[in-house]
C-alpha cells in the first residue's frame, strides 16, 4: 500500500484537473467526505480527510486536457527526470517549474500515452496521505499499459523501482515498490476495455458497495463494479461526473 514513508520514486502527490471545481468539490465531498482547503485564485485548493491533505484540485491548465487524476512521483531532481523522459521516448508536456517555498513539478507522457508527473519537494508538507490515513486516502496506484515490459523499462529508467510478479495464481500482474524500501505502492497490468491507458489512483474505503452507490447518487458512473480480488479486497473502477477515472479498494480484513 502507498505509505507516508515517502522515498524517491514513490507517489507523493495526486492532482485532479477539473472543468468545474465547485462541482468536483461537491462530488468528492459526498463520496469520500473530503473538505476543500482553498489554496489560491480560481478555486484551487487541497482536499482534506481526517485533517490531512490527500489531494490537490485545480482547473484544466493544458491545451486539450481532459478531466483526470494525475499521479506525481517524488524526485530529488525534476530536471534530470525530464531529460531521462526525452531520452527514453516519452514527452515532456510541462517543463520543470517551481513554486517558491513549496517545490518544483513537471508533467510527462510515457511512450504509450500514459500521463504522469514528478514533484520535487522543497520542505513543504506533502499532499498525499498514504494508506495509514484510512478511508478516503490514496492506497494504490496502477499502470494500465498495452506493453507492460516496455513500460516497466521506461519507468525503471526514471525511478529506482523494484518489480516482482504477483503471487496471485492465474493473474498476470507486476507489483512495484521503491528499491530502498519495503512497502509496495502500486502495480502494472495490461489494458482493460473500460479503463484508460495510464495511471489509475485507488482510494481506500470501508465498504466498496456503499461507496459505489454513493458515486452513482452523486452523478458519477461505474466502469467496473465491485469485484473481489483474492488476498487484496474488493475493487471497483469509477468515474466522476466529468469522466475522471479512479478506483476504490475495500481492503480484505486482516487476520
Amino acid at each position: 500500500m502507498v505509505s507516508t514513508d515517502l522515498r524517491p520514486g514513490t507517489p507523493n502527490r495526486i492532482d485532479l484537473g477539473s472543468p468545474d471545481l465547485a462541482e468536483s468539490e461537491l462530488f468528492y465531498g459526498s463520496v469520500f467526505g473530503w473538505e476543500l482547503e482553498p489554496a489560491g485564485p480560481g478555486g484551487r485548493g487541497f482536499f482534506r480527510a481526517g485533517g490531512r491533505r490527500v489531494a490537490s484540485l485545480g482547473p484544466l491548465s493544458e491545451a486539450e486536457a481532459l478531466p483526470s487524476w494525475t499521479v506525481c512521483f517524488r524526485t530529488a531532481d525534476a530536471d534530470a527526470v525530464a531529460a531521462a523522459v526525452e531520452r527514453s521516448g516519452g514527452t515532456v508536456r510541462v517543463r520543470p517549474a517551481g513554486l517558491p517555498g513549496q517545490g518544483r513539478s513537471a508533467r510527462f507522457t510515457d511512450p504509450v500515452g500514459g500521463r504522469f508527473a514528478v514533484w520535487q519537494s522543497e520542505g513543504a508538507a506533502e499532499v498525499v496521505a498514504g494508506a495509514e490515513g484510512g478511508p478516503g486516502t490514496l492506497c494504490w496506484v496502477e499502470l494500465h499499459t498495452p506493453d507492460v515490459p516496455g513500460s516497466l523499462r521506461f519507468y525503471r529508467g526514471l525511478f529506482d523501482w523494484r518489480a516482482r510478479a504477483s503471487e496471485l495464481p492465474g493473474v498476470e500482474y507486476t507489483v512495484l515498490g521503491p528499491a530502498a524500501g519495503p512497502a509496495d505502492f502500486g502495480g502494472a497490468t495490461g489494458v482493460h476495455p473500460r479503463v484508460d491507458v495510464g495511471w489509475l489512483v485507488h482510494f481506500a474505503v470501508a465498504d466498496a458497495l456503499l461507496a459505489t452507490d454513493e458515486v452513482r447518487r452523486a452523478g458519477g458512473s461505474v466502469l467496473v463494479p465491485p469485484e473481489p480480488v483474492p488476498t487484496v479486497g474488493r475493487v471497483a473502477v469509477l468515474a466522476d461526473p466529468f469522466g475522471a477515472q479512479f478506483a476504490i479498494l475495500e481492503p480484505e480484513p486482516r487476520r
